[in-house]
């Protein structure tokens, strides 16, 4: 890969990361794009500064992001960017928030970089070659019982009007899993699986920036992902299973009804 491609996409991150960072508490105007989705000013102006960033360098590369159309061009490379993922909470000034840059060629996500500004935590990971943390290496955790793991996960936009909406799923993993947290960023859920801090994650209706980066993060820390059913993971699909592997099989039982609720309580 060259290396101007993992250098572009580091400072994109790192100079959008210190936007959000700088102007924390001060999100400006917010839209509702649904009745829990948003979009801020600040969403809007970390995308601009990634584009811009990706563009003067690659200008022959199309780029999908969250916030606009899909800029489409000739050829096989393609940046998918969240610019902001956890806006909720950036909106409200909680921060755990980040930027989320992911590089495409010919369908296959060849490097992604997740960048948490608030702690300056910058995960990384190119295909074949290991995944990391501000240049150290990471790999998920060695827990080998469900009943002893910090499971993470999120709500779709769309649960008050769905019936899939995750939240029979989170009924039975909480009788299951030691713990489960919900903090908001898909992107730092699945980089945290990757260096360990948690266990599993699982969740729905993802869209492709909010996984495209971390998913590669996962892979190449020696997690497993998939389906809810075990099938291959697409970033395009609709479902989002991640783990260290170990447990990987109990989750999906889990996510597929076959569990004993006795057992279950009786932990």
């Amino acid at each position: 890969m060259e290396k101007e491609i993992i250098e572009t996409a580091v400072k994109a991150a790192g100079r959008a990361g210190a936007l959000l960072k700088d102007n924390l508490g001060r999100a400006g105007k917010i839209e509702y794009k649904g009745a829990v989705n948003i979009v801020t000013e600040l969403d809007r102006k970390s995308e601009d500064l990634i584009i811009e960033t990706i563009l003067k360098a690659f200008p022959g590369h199309g780029i999908l992001t969250e916030e606009r159309e899909e800029l489409k061009k000739p050829g096989p490379f393609r940046w998918i960017i969240d610019p902001l993922d956890g806006t909720t909470n950036y909106a409200h000034g909680f921060p755990f928030f980040c930027v989320s840059i992911a590089f495409e060629e010919a369908g296959v996500i060849r490097f992604g970089a997740v960048y948490d500004p608030m702690l300056d935590e910058l995960f990384t990971a190119e295909a074949g070659k290991g995944a990391y943390l501000n240049d150290r290496l990471i790999h998920v955790s060695d827990v080998e019982d469900l009943s002893r793991s910090l499971l993470a996960t999120g709500f779709p936009y769309d649960l008050r009007t769905s019936k899939e909406n995750n939240l029979d799923h989170f009924a039975d993993f909480t009788l299951r899993a030691q713990a489960i947290r919900r903090a908001g960023s898909a992107a730092l859920d699945l980089c945290y699986l990757a260096s360990g801090r948690f266990d599993g994650f699982w969740e729905m209706k993802l869209k492709p920036w909010d996984v495209a980066a971390a998913s590669l993060i996962v892979k190449e820390a020696g997690g497993a992902i998939s389906d809810f059913k075990g099938a291959e993971f697409s970033i395009h699909g609709n479902e989002c299973l991640a783990s260290n592997g170990l447990i990987h099989a109990e989750m999906l039982r889990v996510l597929s009804k076959k569990i004993d609720k006795k057992t279950a309580f009786a932990r």
